[in-house]
């Protein structure tokens, strides 16, 4: 028996494995629950075999549904390399992307993105995100690239399916008060640490994996007073004397009564990616944009 294929089938059952649940899929494509409900029974009789099952109070794909998810993916993929390279051939890329970053990586790469684009047909709709690293991922669901970090590895974790560009890699710095005796050190090393105060990230935040390396090589826990997502918050706190801090170079203020200081015992850098799902990976606009975002990160990194 032939099995029917609607591309608008395959495309809701994507939007189902990454989404989770109907629901999700529903607010994310703007349409009420009961209408996906009705498109996946009309999938499921096209196909003829159930391609979504219960678990718990909610659904996951079963293996038809999910072979059905994948081969989407690959039909985007092909569907947007096509039209990327039918636009190369008629005019150069336009349209609008849609970008989410860290606030601490867009404040040297999106002003300048934005200016070297400002004569070309594209335009930039962003929004700042600080986030887990693990949710970088979830954002590709609902835009054109993602500017996240990892300090572990080039691709952050849960974007393991997704297209990831290294944008640059930024050196961590330890953050002290101008006041403290290793703020004139020309480097510092982790057992220099030991008994600080710190002033970290929440748990999940990718710097607290540099703080849970030092504890590590000293064989002491580390004491945080306080956890704080704001960079300039960090900062103000580190002037105070409250504790010190890891902070990234490129956008630390330099403020009176701030030092930053180099660990010489660890790599301590962060790689700041841009993540986006395969298919919009191909889009002529997106790689165009991402282009751009390279050239200025690695200009930022070679200053």
């Amino acid at each position: 028996m032939a099995i029917a294929l609607d591309p608008r089938h395959l495309a809701l059952l994507r939007e189902l494995s990454a989404r989770g649940s109907i629901t999700a899929v529903a607010t994310a494509t703007h349409r009420t629950p009961s209408a996906i409900s009705q498109q996946l029974r009309a999938a499921t009789q096209d196909v003829g075999t159930a391609l979504v099952e219960r678990k718990g109070r909610g659904i996951q794909l079963t293996e038809a549904g999910r072979l059905m998810a994948e081969a989407a993916i690959e039909v985007d993929i092909a569907l947007e390399r096509a039209r990327s390279r039918v636009e190369a051939l008629l005019h150069s890329p336009e349209g609008t992307v849609r970008i989410a970053a860290l606030p601490s990586a867009a404040e040297y790469l999106l002003a300048k993105t934005i200016v070297e684009l400002a004569d070309e047909p594209i335009d930039i709709a962003f929004q700042d995100e600080d986030v887990a690293e693990r949710t970088f991922a979830e954002l590709a669901r609902d835009n054109d690239i993602v500017i996240g970090h990892s300090l572990v590895s080039p691709t952050p974790v849960g974007a393991e399916d997704l297209h990831c560009t290294v944008i640059c890699q930024e050196p961590i710095d330890i953050a002290l008060p101008g006041s403290h005796p290793l703020a004139n050190a020309s480097a510092i090393r982790s057992c220099d640490l030991v008994g600080e105060s710190w002033i970290s990230v929440p748990m999940g935040f990718p710097f607290d994996t540099i703080l849970q390396t030092i504890e590590q090589m000293t064989g002491n826990p580390a004491t945080v007073t306080q956890r704080v997502r704001d960079n300039r918050v960090v900062e103000s706190l580190v002037v105070a004397g409250v504790g010190i801090a890891l902070l990234p170079r490129y956008t630390t203020r330099q403020r009176k009564g701030l030092a930053l200081r180099p660990l010489a015992d660890i790599a301590a850098q962060r790689w700041v990616v841009a993540l986006s799902r395969a298919d919009r990976a191909e889009r002529a606009v997106v790689k165009r944009v991402i282009e751009i975002l390279q050239r200025v990160g690695q200009q930022r990194e070679n200053s």
